[in-house]
């Protein structure tokens, strides 16, 4: 089915995205899925990946987002995300210093008897996705 679809990528401080697309890919709980215009409503969990889209004239586009929320509908996809950067904005230096304290910190948590490993285990894959997604600019 030819046609476009609207995305909108939001976080609680602002719009990231919302442009006419030709498919989006996201990273569900379950699993990646992708969306046309005219899709079968779902709504879904999202963990800690890369959105990606077609734009509509063609170029494939890359969003970081920190888990959320997805709603699919026939003629629009809503991603509702704790956090959210295009790939483009991702500030290179400072995705490779928050990687640094990641890893500090699971080090420093793994030494305690009350560790919060869950807490910092996350903190380094968010390092560790953003930095991914900057260091593969075109």
């Amino acid at each position: 089915m030819a046609g476009n679809i609207r995305l909108e990528v939001v976080t609680p401080e602002k719009s990231v995205v919302s442009e006419d697309v030709q498919i989006v890919m996201a990273p569900g709980t379950l699993g990646e899925f992708g969306v046309l215009i005219g899709h079968t409503p779902f709504l879904t969990t999202l963990k800690i990946g890369t959105v990606r889209y077609t734009d509509a004239n063609g170029r494939e586009r890359f969003v970081f987002i920190n888990g959320g929320f997805a709603e699919a509908l026939p003629d629009k996809v809503t991603v509702l995300a704790e956090s959210a950067e295009r790939r483009k904005d991702i500030d290179l230096e400072r995705a490779k210093a928050a990687l640094e304290r990641a890893q500090k910190r699971l080090v420093a948590e793994q030494k305690k008897e009350e560790m919060d490993y869950t807490r910092a285990r996350a903190a380094l894959e968010r390092a560790m996705h953003r930095l991914r997604l900057a260091s593969t600019r075109q």
